[in-house]
This record gives structure tokens, sequence and C-alpha cells, in this order.
């Protein structure tokens, strides 16, 4: 080797080390150790101006190297942040500044924020069009003269070359020049560094060729590169814009006006002008326009798109209403009781959002191997610069080094996970499931155990009469029981009032009434001295119940509460109290099995009762006799035997069950206590929801490892080829531009295969 070349070996060496410690140095991240007991502060900031994943690995860099920042969680899909802050030591205003540092910006997020979202998204399509347009027009003709024309110095055709070039470079590809400029001033890197880079080091070269006469000029390559990552960026916008399409259709869900009674007239005003107390009127086939309770009238609802079940729900004054849901049949009118950001919607669209800012586990991987693979690149890119100039010729040094640069890029690897995970958590919404977390969706395909409370959750948690034993045909024994019962307030009183009212049966208004604790009741009724309750309570006084026990114990082992019902000291008859089934309870514990999970069933009941209710539904596994305080540690027992465990519950009395196991299912209405508690809120409150929860989980995580595959064998594969290392076997080299095409291909393969999550149907 010649003394030129043992220099290019010496300064190329020098290049990468100052490269490795000048990003890798700078990309070191503070310790969160000496903070965690400092306040911490929450905020939300929609960014603009992203072109990949690496954009925003670079970003979070920046914030993570910032005193008082002590988490950052973000998603490129939807472009937003959550990071958590110390107040005193840093605020909002110097963390957007350090944003629009690197080249970007960002906002707080608002309530109109996710309007604004979709006009960005319109904005950067419209951005990229316009610079994709030009850069076409131009590109043709400079191929035309480099490909077709063949035109090399002195011919003045290479300076039209040169200019056109020039216009495509910094006007096609400015905005990536800024970016690359603002991350290596701030010692950050992302994929802009590596096209920057390569797209400037062929200009420059071809632009001293032409002054020193020299025929090798690649404006072509740089042009070409430009165009073909602007096409892959349209058409990755594009189709990224669909991965939030469940939150725009549920934003869509929002009725536009509502009819108000004000001042004894009934006027429409906007949604956004309905205030708390309002007395709203709904007639049929129309949207209700926010939550509330209904005052007058009554109707069959169709809650479906909040809660994911199409059969409708009957409404009667005093029962809430829904905003977003259809009224079907009769006209009511409701006293709106939350609105705006407050209502169900509004909140269910929230949760979603935070729940597709955050990382999965799962991603971590991926975005360690992002965070360095820019500054590897650049000094791979540098070694196979010096390895070609040492061993082979200029030309090919140049044209190896840039085929590095562009196909190396991270941006299938960045998106790989987000996209996923938005269109997973998007589908959940859908179906009237709540994910808080990435990591709650990633948690919920790896359970290998279900523990399901009992009451409310397989069981409608409500009783209701099942069997009436008449022992005495002189008596009715519903109607004595349900009158004797009417001014008790227990559950099982109401049950037996309510079944009577039902049957049309007129109830007496009884007198002396005595409530008696542990035992039942005791009244007069049509002048006849009545007892409903235990067994205990007739033989204490004096009823003989000899007939009828062997009766009341049978319906006692089907796991139902049985009263004796007598008059005048005589029995007159049983009757059997259950908490019934929910109707999807026992399907959806067969899916369960089917799917391989141990399922528990455990309850404060007796052992009797819980072994009829487990036996009904198909549970093997019972916990019974479990107060509510003691059913976080039955969780814990489980966990210590090595399960995976997703405990079942409503949410309120089982909250500090659902913190302990390794997921929390909140199944019923979706109130405050609930959603705080767990990792997943069910809407419609049937059991069947947590198999689509589950169902959705695997289906989203086969998904992340599907991109993770293609992301990683294509930088794996892509680097070495666009290296040279085909050339000594097959005299192959990797053209930058075939590069460029490749690159934009892997990520729209990526986002293409996340799309695919969109189909997906609970129970296929």
């Amino acid at each position: 080797m010649n003394a030129t070349q043992y220099i290019v070996i010496a300064a190329g060496a020098a290049s990468i080390l100052f490269i490795l410690v000048y990003f890798l140095g700078g990309s070191r991240q503070k310790s969160d150790r000496d903070n965690q007991h400092k306040a911490q502060t929450k905020a939300e900031l929609s960014l603009a101006g992203l072109h990949c994943p690496s954009c925003l690995l670079a970003i979070e860099r920046k914030w993570k190297r910032t005193d008082g920042v002590y988490d950052v969680s973000s998603n490129f899909d939807t472009a937003r942040s959550v990071i958590a802050y110390d107040p005193e030591s840093v605020n909002i205003d110097e963390l957007i500044e350090q944003v629009k540092s690197l080249g970007y910006d960002a906002s707080p997020v608002t309530d109109d924020t996710a309007e604004a979202t979709d006009e960005q998204v319109e904005d950067e399509v419209g951005y990229i069009r316009v610079r994709l347009i030009t850069s076409v027009l131009l590109t043709i003709p400079i191929m035309i003269i480099a490909m077709g024309m063949h035109a090399v110095p002195p011919s003045p055709l290479v300076w039209v070359e040169l200019i056109l070039t020039a216009i495509v470079l910094f006007f096609g590809g400015g905005r990536i020049l800024r970016s690359a400029w603002g991350a290596i001033k701030n010692r950050s890197s992302d994929m802009n560094v590596l096209i920057a880079v390569g797209t400037l080091a062929a200009f420059i070269y071809s632009t001293a060729a032409i002054i020193m006469s020299r025929p090798d000029i690649y404006f072509e390559t740089t042009a070409a590169i430009i165009t073909l990552i602007l096409i892959g960026r349209l058409l990755e916008t594009r189709a990224r814009s669909h991965t939030s399409d469940a939150i725009r259709k549920l934003m869509d869900l929002q009725a536009r006006t509502a009819r108000v009674v004000r001042d004894g007239q009934e006027i429409d005003v906007p949604v956004e002008d309905v205030r708390v107390g309002d007395i709203v009127r709904v007639r049929p086939g129309e949207k209700i326009a926010v939550d509330g309770i209904i005052v007058d009238g009554a109707s069959a609802v169709d809650e479906s798109m909040i809660t994911g079940e199409s059969i409708p729900v009957d409404k009667a004054s005093g029962d809430e209403v829904i905003g977003a849901t259809i009224n079907r049949t009769g006209s009511f009118t409701f006293e709106a009781k939350k609105v705006g950001s407050d209502t169900m919607l509004a909140q269910i669209v929230k949760l979603v959002w935070q729940a597709q800012a955050s990382k999965a586990p799962i991603q971590r991987l991926a975005d360690i191997v992002a965070s360095y693979i820019v500054p590897v690149v650049v000094s791979i890119a540098v070694a196979t610069f010096v390895i070609w100039f040492a061993f082979g010729t200029l030309t090919q040094a140049v044209l190896t080094s840039v085929a590095v640069l562009i196909i190396a890029c991270p941006c299938a690897l960045g998106l790989a996970t987000p996209t996923s995970i938005t269109v997973g958590t998007g589908k959940g919404a859908e179906n009237g499931i709540l994910i808080r977390s990435a990591g709650a969706l990633e948690t919920a395909g790896k359970i290998d155990t279900v523990v399901l409370d009992k009451t409310g959750t397989i069981t409608l948690g409500q009783p209701s009469l099942t069997d009436v034993v008449e022992a005495d045909s002189d008596n009715d024994t519903l109607l004595l029981a349900a009158s004797a019962e009417r001014a008790s307030e227990h559950p099982i009183a109401q049950a037996i009032v309510k079944a009577a009212q039902d049957k049309g049966l007129q109830v007496r208004e009884p007198a002396d009434f005595i409530a008696i604790p542990g035992g039942g009741v005791k009244a007069v009724v049509d002048g006849k001295t009545v007892l409903v309750g235990t067994t205990r309570l007739q033989k204490e006084h004096s009823v003989d119940v000899s007939d009828v026990e062997d009766r009341a114990e049978a319906l006692e082992s089907e796991g139902k509460t049985v009263v004796i019902v007598s008059a005048d000291a005589k029995v007159a008859g049983l009757l059997a109290v259950a908490d019934t089934l929910k109707p999807g309870s026992k399907d959806a514990i067969k899916r369960f099995k089917e799917q391989g999970l141990r399922v528990i069933m455990i309850t404060g009941d007796n052992h009797r009762t819980a072994a009829a209710v487990a036996a009904e539904v198909g549970i093997d596994d019972t916990m019974s006799q479990v107060l509510p305080k003691d059913k976080a540690a039955r969780v814990s027992d489980l966990r210590r035997e090595g399960r995976l465990v997703a405990m079942v519950g409503d949410g309120i009395n089982d909250a500090p069950a659902l913190v302990e196991a390794d997921l929390g299912i909140a199944i019923g209405t979706g109130a405050d206590i609930a959603i705080e508690s767990a990792d997943i809120t069910l809407i419609s409150g049937e059991l069947s929801g947590v198999v689509t929860a589950i169902e959705l989980s695997r289906a989203t995580l086969k998904n992340i490892k599907q991109n993770l595959f293609f992301a990683f064998v294509y930088n794996s594969l892509g680097i070495p080829i666009a290296a040279g290392v085909l050339y000594p076997a097959f005299g192959v080299l990797l053209n930058p531009m075939i590069g460029a095409a490749a690159m934009a291909a892997s990520s729209l393969s990526v986002v293409s295969n996340a799309l695919r999550l969109r189909g997906f149907r609970p129970g296929s």
C-alpha cells in the first residue's frame, strides 16, 4: 500500500473512534435512583415534524439526559409522548424548546389535539407530496443526462445535473438535512443523519469531480435516493394514518347537537354547549348527546359502540345513559351528569391515547438496538470506505459506503412494536375493552391462570327468585312472602317482591313488621302472622318444618338460598333465591379452557354454594369463604407458585386483588375505581370480553414478533450486502438507489403487516 492509503486508513480509524465517542458518549442516560423519591408530574405532548421512529428516539434521548426528567414513553404512530418530570427542576416550556432545537415541534395535548393530529397528518402528506412531485420532475432529466447521455466533464450538461440535484437535495430533502444537523448539534443520532451523510457525500464528491474534470459523478444517485425516500415516506404516512382509525371512529360517534329544554322550550344546541344539569330530549333514532340519568320516559338503547354488545338495553326512569349511544325506540328526557371531557366516550378516547403512548416490554430490545445503530452504522460506512479505498477503487469506496448508510435505516425496527400496539389498543376499544397500557396488552397474551370473582363476574350480582314450592294449597306462598318482605331492604326480600310484581300479584301492605337480624322477617298479612326466613327462625317460633327440610337441603345443594314461609305457625311453602349466571359465562369459561388456561373461581360464599356454581359453569378449582381483604393474598400465593395470574373482578371490592395480579381486569361499567385499579376494563360487563382481550393480546404479540423478525433480518442482511460482502464471490455491489428503495419497502411492509390487525375478529 502507498502512503495515501495508509493515511486514509489512519483517518478512517480516527473517524470511527470519534463517531463512537461523540454519539455514544452523549447518549448515556442518567439514573433515576437519586430522584425516585421526589415529586413527579406527568405531561402529555403532541409532536410534529417526525419522519421516522429514530427521530422520536433522538427526542427521547434528549429529554432523558435532562435533569428532572424521570421517564419518557412515546409512540411514533400517534406522535405523542408522556413525560414524568420534577417541576422544580424543569418545566414543559424547556422540554418543548429541546424538541425545537432538534428540528421538530411539540405542544401540550388538549381536547382539540386529536383533530389537530389529523390535520398534521394531512399537512405532512401535502408537504411530502409537493417535494416529491418536484423531485420526480427533476430526477427524470438528471437520470437521462447521467445514464442516457452519459454526460461527463467538460460537458455543460453536468452543470445542469448539479443545479437540478441541488434543488432535489436541498428542497426535497431540506427537512432531512435540518433534522440531521439538529441531531448532530445535540450529540444525538437518527436516520436523518444516515441519509444526510450518504447523500451529501455523493453530492460533494460529484461536485469535486466536476471541478477537477473527473468522470466519476453520482448526482443521479443523490437525486434518486432523496426521491425514493420521499416516496417511501408518503406511502408510510398514508398507511400509518390508518393505525388510529379506531380512535377516529370513536370520536366520530359523538353527537353534534343536543335538544335541550331551557325556559320551557326545546332548542337544538351544539353538544359543546350542553351543561351539567340540563334536561335533554332524545327522540327515536337519535344519538344521546352526553352522559346522564333518565328522568322521564323509557326506551331501548343501542350501546354497541361503547360496550361492543349488539343487543339493545332497556332503559327507564332512573337508569344511566351514555353519550354517543343510539336511542332505538321510545322518547325520553334525561338530566346531563357528565359533559365534555368528563363523558365516558371522552374518557375512553383518553385512555386509548395513553395506552398507545406507552411502551410494551417487548419494545425495549428494539429501542436499545435503534439507539446504537446510527453511530455504529456510520462507523461501518467509514470502515467500508477505507477498505474499498485501500483494496479497490475510490468509486467503489464511495458507492459502498453510501449504500451502507442508506440501507441501514432503523425505521422498520422502530415501527415494529408501536404500530401494532396502536392498532391493537384501537381494536380493543372497538370491542369495549379499555387497555390501560401497552404492557398490559402484552401481559394478557402470556397469562396461564385466570382467577374469577363469582358475584358480578360469573353471576349477575343480583339475586332473583328461582323456585317456589307450595306446601299448603290454602295460601299463595309467593304473595304472602312478598307482602311480608315489602318493608325490608334486604336483597333477598327485594328479589321476592320483584318476582311477585313481575307476576302481577297484588302485594299487600304488612302490619306489625319486624326484621329479625340473621333470621328473616315477621309481619301480619291479611290478619295472618307470617314468618319468612331460615329454618332456625321457624323452629324458634314453634313451626314444624320437617315436611320440607329435605326439599330445602336439596335446593341448598344447588347453591341456592332457601327461605321458609309460614302462616299462623303452619308451613306455607319454600322460596329459593339465587344469584343467576350471566348468559355468556359458561361459553367464556369453555373458551378459557380451550386456550389452555387454568380457571379458578374465588368467592366469599360457603363451600356448598361455591361448588354448585362452579359445577354449573364448568370450573374445577374454587376458593370459597374468602373475604375481600384476603383475595389479594390468594392471588399472591398463586404468583409465588410461578403462575402468571389475571384477576377478574368488579373493580371495587376486588381492587387490592386486581392490583396484586400480574394482570387486573375490571369487569363492569367502567367505574372510576375500576379504571384506576385494573390494567384492562371491560365496559360491557360480559365475561366473554376477557377471552377477547386475551385473543387480541396474542394476535398483537404475534404481529409484533413478525414485524421484529422482518426488521432484524432486513438490517442484518442489508448492511453486509451493501458493504460488498458478495463482491469477492459474485462480483455484485449494491447500488445506493436500490438500497433506498429497499429501505422504504421495509418500513412499508412493517406498517402493512401491523394493519392486518384491523381485521381481528373475536373467536376467529
